[in-house]
């Protein structure tokens, strides 16, 4: 696995994430040397989604009011039914995505979290794949939608589901330790 150190990595959440697609990247990110914040428009803490039922809380690192995406080399958002929706109505975190991809920084998005960069008018003519139910929305937004467990277009990775999370890590950080990519949209 490639070394990252000294990359900083925001994972943009709310409550409702899916736990395993917030504790694996920032787990395999880590462990590749970067340092990962929990951001979140929540001031304290997060509480996730784990097999129907709410799960583990964990620490913000930083507001989204305090965050400047200036300050990070990459955003992953984790996925989850609820995480995305409510993130999508809080035009604090469509803005701080979209600063991500204005800059070419390497995003990546799991399961229902591309719903969020939907929200950023950014996504048209990318590849990309996300859960199932959410294609129709994505291929509306000008996606090019992909049934893989991983899809990277310059420097977006995206993966469909909990099941995809060792491909989609291996990507994460292979872009994390590539860096910006031309902003080519």
């Amino acid at each position: 696995m490639k070394n990252i150190e000294g990359k900083k990595v925001a994972i943009l959440t709310e409550n409702g994430f899916e736990e395993s697609e917030l504790t694996s990247p920032k787990k395999a990110l880590e462990q590749a040397g970067a340092t990962v914040h929990i951001i979140s428009p929540r001031k304290e803490k997060v509480k996730g989604w784990k097999d129907g039922n709410w799960s583990i809380e964990l620490k913000v690192d930083k507001p989204l009011e305090n965050a400047d995406a200036d300050d990070y080399d990459a955003l992953v958002i984790p996925g989850g039914v609820i995480n995305p929706d409510l993130m999508r109505r809080d035009s604090n975190c469509v803005n701080f995505a979209k600063l991500f991809l204005q800059a070419g920084k390497p995003v990546a998005a799991i399961c229902h979290g591309p719903q969020l960069l939907i929200e950023t008018g950014m996504l048209k003519g990318r590849n990309m794949t996300s859960f199932h139910s959410i294609s129709t929305d994505l291929k509306n937004a000008g996606v090019i939608w992909e049934d893989k467990e991983v899809v990277v277009d310059n420097g977006l990775v995206t993966s469909r589901s909990p099941k995809d999370l060792e491909a989609f890590n291996k990507k994460l950080v292979e872009e994390v330790g590539e860096g910006v990519h031309n902003t080519v949209h």
